[in-house]
């Protein structure tokens, strides 16, 4: 094995390794909320999709934190420019505090608007929104991990991030089980405790951060003294910085409308197939965190090569990174074949919703090779800084997936195309045409653009 393909694993790898435990948290909050007393399994799943999309909604906004700051700390890095390095620390950090700011303090009025845009029957709105009124707590500590995220990805130092996933996402399993369904004698918190274990979990996690900056990182930030953030926050440092990011921003917008509408639209098909839904994109999305590892190990060596100016090996990364990508995809094609029905069954022991989820397993097994794709070129343009093909890649994914999603509505369901007796399940299918057609316009468009960031 050559140097350059052991790079790309020694950055892969550890990210593979954090990133399998993220699934993990989405599917035990699942299993928690479908196994609680008392509860029906259905509504309290479909809560807990509708929380997580506020918390989408609400998050995503803000992930040119993370997108932004990899890019620009890998190509400092790759350049030696050890000052520059600090100040987009510091920078990253000081925008995060100001949105943990802004989000505790538009709390109420954004909750209040986004229930009403859901079409959720009444039970699963009182407890998303009682899901989503205690794990709020955690913004200062989200989105200061977001800035940690990219700018460990920009340092090439997959093992802090490694680490600081693994406490956040294994405290938060251990954490929403025990709150979640109690311990010993104590009955524990219910479905409130599912979010209180999230909050946990992320102040654990922002704790590590700071630690691991103090020991490890601390002649690195000092080369950036403190008294310097006002310059480095003024209108002509921030501005390429901003401009940048609010192409970012924009294609962050265009990937919320996706994953927002996703559970958004499913809420109108009743709790059974919100159910499903949640359900089918745990499992769409498990493969996509093994992929990520690749992306994260591209972004950062895009970068690197991109700032030390050695575009052969820039290009080399990316063809290797590609194969190992790819090689992921045949192996989840694989897994979802022989595996996907015990898999629900792990999820819930409502045999109703794994027989209705059933029916939507060959959408596991079409999804890998396109999502491979499409994740592993967003890791190779953030680490380029080329946020205008992000931008417009996503804006076409979003239009793409509305326009598939209604076109098929009105053909299908609204023309009476299909007989009345395969109608119970078709509006999920239908989704999951859209979102598949939303994956593949983006990587056709991020591919068609290779050659803009080829010969950079």
């Amino acid at each position: 094995m050559n140097s350059l393909n052991k790079e790309i694993l020694r950055l892969a790898l550890p990210s593979i390794l954090a990133n399998i435990t993220v699934p993990l948290v989405g599917m035990v909050d699942t299993a928690v909320a479908g196994h609680l007393a008392g509860t029906e399994a259905a509504v309290a799943i479909g809560a807990i999709s509708v929380g997580s999309m506020l918390f989408s909604l609400l998050y995503w906004n803000f992930s040119f934190l993370r997108t932004g700051t990899g890019g620009l700390t890998a190509q400092a890095f790759g350049a030696g420019d050890t000052h520059e390095v600090a100040k987009i620390f510091w920078r990253g950090m000081a925008l995060s505090a100001l949105v943990a700011m802004a989000i505790l303090l538009l709390q109420w009025p954004f909750l209040k608007v986004a229930v009403l845009c859901t079409q959720a029957s009444p039970e699963v709105e009182a407890l998303a929104a009682q899901y989503f009124s205690i794990r709020i707590w955690a913004a200062p500590a989200t989105v200061s991990l977001m800035t940690f995220s990219g700018w460990f990805v920009g340092m090439q130092d997959s093992m802090s991030s490694m680490w600081k996933d693994l406490i956040v996402n294994g405290v938060n399993v251990v954490a929403s089980v025990i709150l979640g369904r109690g311990i010993g004698g104590w009955p524990g918190l219910g479905f409130a405790g599912i979010a209180v274990g999230t909050v946990i979990a992320q102040y654990c996690g922002l704790l590590f951060c700071v630690v691991v900056c103090m020991v490890k990182y601390r002649k690195v930030l000092a080369a950036f003294r403190l008294p310097e953030l006002r310059q480095a926050l003024s209108r002509s440092e921030v501005g390429p910085y901003m401009r940048m990011n609010g192409n970012l921003f924009l294609r962050a917008s265009a990937m919320l409308g996706v994953y927002i509408g996703y559970p958004l639209i499913a809420t109108g098909m009743g709790d059974m197939l919100l159910a499903c839904s949640a359900v089918m994109m745990q499992l769409l999305m498990l493969f996509s965190y093994f992929t990520d590892g690749f992306a994260y190990a591209g972004e950062a060596l895009v970068g690197r090569f991109i700032g030390a100016r050695d575009n052969a090996q820039m290009r080399r990364s990316v063809r290797y990174v590609f194969i190992w990508s790819m090689s992921i995809a045949v192996a989840f094609i694989g897994l979802y074949w022989v595996g996907g029905v015990p898999v629900l069954r792990l999820l819930t022991s409502d045999a109703a919703v794994v027989e209705a989820c059933s029916a939507f397993l060959p959408w596991l097994i079409l999804m890998p090779p396109i999502g491979c794709a499409a994740f592993t070129l967003d890791g190779v343009f953030l680490g380029a800084t080329a946020s205008r093909p992000l931008r417009d890649s996503c804006l076409a994914g979003f239009v793409a997936f509305l326009g598939v999603w209604f076109l098929l509505r009105w053909l299908v369901l609204g023309g009476n195309v299909i007989p009345s007796a395969a109608k119970e399940s078709l509006p999920l299918h239908m989704l999951m045409i859209a979102y598949f057609a939303h994956l593949l316009v983006r990587t056709v468009w991020l591919s068609l653009c290779w050659k803009t960031i080829r010969d950079k």
